[in-house]
């Protein structure tokens, strides 16, 4: 286990620095000047654009810079925010608690959700519960977002004005009452993350647990008289739950960079938000700090998807 968990750390390594560079190197390239704001304001000189670019450090390589903000990254140094001119770290963590509470709360929902309904459905399989579980695990995956996004707005916002369609940064909870305003601003845009996530979570463990069903070892433990709920917990899930291990590792770091299209629907000040506005202002280091934290997020949940694998498996071995 030690030897394959240094093998996989060192493999990490130059993958970590291949994205990085690739990141780095596309957004360096990519169309979009952070001094085309300055560019349409007369009151800015020539002069001056040249000397903000250069306090920037866009006239030197783009090697330099890159190898310049490898170093500082390694010191948790994210850098400066073109448009702001604030630490970028700083813009992240004031991001960060919205985006865990909406993102986070959705996530949780939806695996508390998936799970029972997944394996209910597996097992009563045809039957009518199976039919209602199936159709909306349908709907859940097929529907985009941003497209139940605005149905919940019209319906609870707009014609029942149960909900507000605007999610109020501002909000200072510090009693009861602004606690429960936080929990109604945040009902539709966490049912609605929930909806897709779970329907996506659970046609997942529908399918891996229908895929272990007619296995051998299953019919030797019914026929030894072992009770369905036994047979279940003790032998099913160990196996069946292997592929939705990798499906929730390889979800849980979006938890992290938050829910682009949700944010943007219901107007939440959350990470997603935050890289949105970012590319609309060519504000690299933001980009990139949020694109590259995002990477080692993967890598690392990617790891521990795959030492859980030994324990649900007994028969893997490193």
């Amino acid at each position: 286990m030690t030897r394959y968990l240094i093998n996989r750390l060192l493999i990490s390594i130059p993958t970590l620095i291949a994205i990085s560079a690739v990141v780095f190197l596309i957004l360096a390239l990519a169309p979009g000047n952070p001094m085309g704001e300055f560019a349409s304001n007369p009151s800015i000189s020539a002069e001056v654009r040249e000397n903000i670019r250069r306090s920037l450090g866009l006239d030197q390589p783009i090697y330099i810079r890159y190898f310049k903000w490898v170093w500082a990254f390694l010191r948790g140094d994210l850098g400066y925010s073109f448009t702001s001119r604030s630490p970028v770290i700083d813009l992240i963590l004031q991001r960060l608690p919205t985006t865990l509470w909406v993102v986070g709360s959705a996530y949780i929902i939806s695996v508390l959700l998936a799970l029972p309904l997944g394996i209910i459905s597996a097992l009563k399989r045809y039957s009518f519960l199976d039919q209602i579980v199936t159709t909306f695990s349908f709907l859940g995956f097929s529907l985009p977002t941003f497209f139940t996004g605005l149905l919940f707005i019209i319906i609870f916002s707009v014609n029942l004005k149960w909900f507000p369609f605007i999610y109020n940064s501002t909000l200072q909870v510090n009693s009861w009452a602004t606690f429960i305003e936080q929990i109604r601003q945040s009902i539709m845009p966490v049912t609605v993350l929930a909806l897709y996530q779970s329907a996506v979570l659970m046609r997942f463990v529908r399918a891996s647990i229908l895929e272990q069903l007619p296995q051998d070892y299953v019919r030797t433990a019914q026929a030894k008289g072992l009770q369905q709920w036994i047979i279940l917990n003790r032998h099913i899930l160990r196996n069946a739950l292997i592929p939705v291990v990798t499906l929730v590792a390889l979800d849980i770091p979006t938890v992290f960079t938050g829910a682009l299209i949700t944010e943007r629907v219901f107007r939440v000040p959350g990470i997603g938000a935050l890289l949105i506005e970012s590319i609309y202002r060519s504000d690299t280091p933001v980009i990139m700090a949020i694109t590259f934290i995002y990477a080692i997020l993967i890598v690392i949940f990617n790891l521990i998807a795959d030492l859980t694998y030994g324990i649900l498996d007994p028969r893997v071995r490193y």
